[in-house]
Formats: C-alpha cells, sequence, structure tokens
C-alpha cells in the first residue's frame, strides 16, 4: 500500500548526521514488529507495552511499533491497538507501524499524527526476485508485483508526485532460487525507474530488501556504486539486511564506506536481534542486525546516535526476561568497550559464561564463586588507579 499524500521535504525524521566522509543514517528500530512477529503469541500486551516503553528511553529517534494486519495470519500482532493506545510516546522519537492493505491503512490512519507517523510519503514501486517468496509472503507472484506498478506510477502522477522510491525484494539470493546477480537486480530496477521518469517523477530512493539473508558486502558494495553510477538522482537508501548469515553487519559497514556525504542511509535493526520470517524457511535464525551492536559501531564511527548503549544493553534484558529466552546480540552480552571508571578490575576472577560477563552491568554477583589464581593484587605502570572488584553491584 502507497501513499502520495505530499512529497518528502528535508532530512527524514531521526536523522542522524554523519560525520566526515559517512553518510546521514536513519536507524530504524524493528524489535517491537519483526522481532516479535516470531516470537511466542502468548507474550501480554503490557510486557510488549513495558517493552516499547523501554526503547523510547534509551535514544533511540525511530521505533516501529508493529503492523496493522490480520490477526489470523500473524497472532503476534493482535494486540497492536491496545499497544499503540497504551504506550507513552517520549519526546524526539518518530513511531511507525506498517500497515499492509486498506483495512490497516484505516486502522493505523486513527493514530495519525498523535502517536505514529507515516514511514515516508514517497509512492513506491517493489518487487521481489524471488517468486517462490512472494507467493509464500503476500499470495502473489513476480509478475502480479509487477502488474501493480502502472496503477502506482499514474496515481502518483495524477496527484502531482514530484519523488518516488523502486525497490527489490530478495535482492541477493533465495533458499529455493538459489543466489541472483547484479544483472538481474539492476534490470528490474532500470524497468521501474523507466517508468517513474517517464510520467515526469524524479526516484530520489532505493529499497533493498533481504529476508533470506544472503547478502554479502561486495555484492551491497557493488550495487550500491551502480546505482549512484547510473541514477544521480537516488540519494536515499533503505537496506533491509537480515543476518541470517552473520553478513548483516558487515554488509551494513560497506555500504556506509561507499554510500558519499550527500546521501542517507537507512538500516533496520532490532534489539537483541530478533526477528525472523515463517515463510523463507529459517525462522528466528533470520535475524536482523542487534540495534546494540550497531549503535556501537555508529558510535565508534562518530555518529552522534544519541543512544543511551547501557541503556538499550538493559532494554535488551527486559526483552529476554519478558521472551523467556536469550537473545542473539553481542554488544548485549559483553557490553561496549570499557572505558575510565567503566573499566575492569584487574584482579576480576576468572570469567567463563555469559552468565558471570554481565559483571559489566551487574557487578560482583555475577562471578560469586568463580576461580581466582592472583595470589597477590595486580597491579599495572599503564594503569593510574587502584580498580578493584566493586562491592555495591554499581
Amino acid at each position: 500500500m502507497t501513499s502520495t499524500e505530499g512529497t518528502p521535504t528535508g532530512a527524514l525524521p531521526g536523522t542522524i548526521a554523519g560525520p566526515p566522509g559517512f553518510p546521514d543514517v536513519v536507524l530504524v528500530e524493528e524489535g517491537m514488529r519483526e522481532g516479535l512477529q516470531i516470537e511466542d503469541a502468548g507474550v501480554p500486551v503490557k510486557d510488549k507495552i513495558r517493552l516499547l516503553d523501554a526503547l523510547s528511553a534509551t535514544g533511540l529517534r525511530r521505533i516501529v511499533v508493529g503492523s496493522f494486519v490480520s490477526p489470523k495470519w500473524t497472532p503476534q500482532m493482535a494486540g497492536i491497538d491496545e499497544i499503540v493506545e497504551g504506550f507513552t510516546p517520549a519526546p524526539g522519537v518518530t513511531y511507525t507501524a506498517l500497515a499492509l492493505n486498506s483495512r490497516g491503512v484505516e486502522r493505523r490512519a486513527t493514530y495519525i499524527p498523535d502517536k505514529l507517523s507515516l514511514e515516508d510519503e514517497r509512492p513506491f514501486t517493489r518487487v521481489h526476485l524471488c517468486d517462490v517468496f512472494a507467493r509464500r509472503n503476500t499470495n502473489r507472484s513476480q509478475q502480479q508485483e509487477i502488474d501493480t506498478w502502472p496503477g502506482i506510477v499514474e496515481r502518483a502522477a495524477a496527484d502531482g508526485v514530484t519523488e518516488a522510491e523502486m525497490g527489490v525484494n530478495a535482492a541477493w539470493g533465495s533458499n529455493w532460487l538459489g543466489p541472483f546477480g547484479h544483472e538481474q537486480r539492476m534490470e528490474l530496477l532500470e524497468r521501474q525507474y523507466a517508468m517513474w521518469t517517464d510520467h515526469g517523477i524524479a526516484v530520489t530512493k532505493v529499497f533493498l530488501g533481504d529476508p533470506m539473508g544472503w547478502n554479502l558486502p561486495h555484492h551491497v558494495e557493488a550495487d550500491l556504486r551502480a546505482i549512484q553510477e547510473r541514477w544521480p538522482s537516488v540519494s536515499t537508501f533503505h537496506l533491509h539486511l537480515h543476518n541470517t548469515r552473520g553478513m548483516a553487519p558487515i554488509s551494513a559497514y560497506s555500504a556506509l564506506r561507499t554510500v558519499g556525504e550527500r546521501c542517507t542511509v537507512i538500516l533496520d535493526a532490532s534489539i537483541g536481534g530478533m526477528a525472523g520470517c515463517p515463510y523463507c524457511g529459517n525462522g528466528r535464525a533470520a535475524a536482523l542486525t542487534p540495534t546494540e551492536d550497531l549503535v556501537h559501531l555508529l558510535d565508534g564511527l562518530g555518529f552522534d546516535t544519541g543512544v543511551d548503549l547501557d541503556k538499550l544493553i538493559e532494554t535488551v534484558a527486559v526483552a529476554e526476561e519478558i521472551l523467556g529466552h536469550r537473545l542473539y546480540g553481542h554488544v548485549s552480552k559483553a557490553g561496549g568497550c570499557p572505558q575510565g571508571d567503566a573499566l575492569y578490575p584487574m584482579d576480576l576472577p576468572f570469567i567463563e559464561t555469559l552468565e558471570q560477563a554481565q559483571h559489566f552491568r551487574l557487578g560482583p554477583p555475577s562471578y560469586e564463586g568463580a576461580m581466582s589464581p592472583w595470589k597477590e593484587p595486580i597491579t599495572s605502570p599503564f594503569r593510574k588507579d587502584s580498580i578493584t572488584p566493586r562491592k555495591d553491584g554499581a
């Protein structure tokens, strides 16, 4: 479902200005939608609201709260109205929600603009490179998706729209059809581009989706470079990269190094990496980049994300408590790189388990009873303090 109500102006909501040499970034938190939709449908609404409020307090600027879809096929989203009505919006945070049909759009519209915003008002065309996944996921063939393009473009032209988006989903490969090549992606994008520009509408945004986790960094880099060279009007790139095979963070970094300063890269991530797809054959293994890991990367590159990483890690712990199982991120297990007062005590005992590794946030109770072979206090000329294990768990 597309919207043609106006055209985008200025930076997208939630934009993080890039440091020299990097594009701007929009970090989209997908845990409440793509994360919860693969989890137990019995998670209480009150716990979902608790998680959403915790996410809102971390400094994240863009949060997807869920989907307005049929509870018959996605029972995890059955309480979306209660969630939207019950959560507390935080100042400066843009909240969006997915809607896939006219009924969903109508339901979502009742909360706009008081609690929700439209993600992007550019109309778009999109197609799956994998016909099998399209049939499994949307009950439409690839050709049926392509057949919708003329109507979308003509409506946009009639409404006076001046900018549009084109996109390819399942872009790099399929668990049913195998890998897709660069020219296949470019050919389907070219067909969309020609249709938009023939109607006097500039294509300024490209979506590249990867529900089955076939992305590889050099392929992402080659595609983005070719898109920029062939269609200079494109300045916004939305990457939905699943981390099924561990490549998504590397591909995201490659995108940031490839796309120029004048551009914006939208990166979808999910707290703890929780995500997945029941239609792709990988279930919860089709994770997204963990939000806390991506924030750690962006902060290290010099982006001012405004996210409190400690609060984000605590929110991962809230999610794990609610879901009843461990999530998949790295920073939530080891913490950010310690500095200053957060440097580890030099006499820290052996740390072996994931539970013990939580000492960075829970203190000595995490490693109570752990082996400690140090007979004398450890000192070092390179440490000016005499840090010892904290007694208060702070």
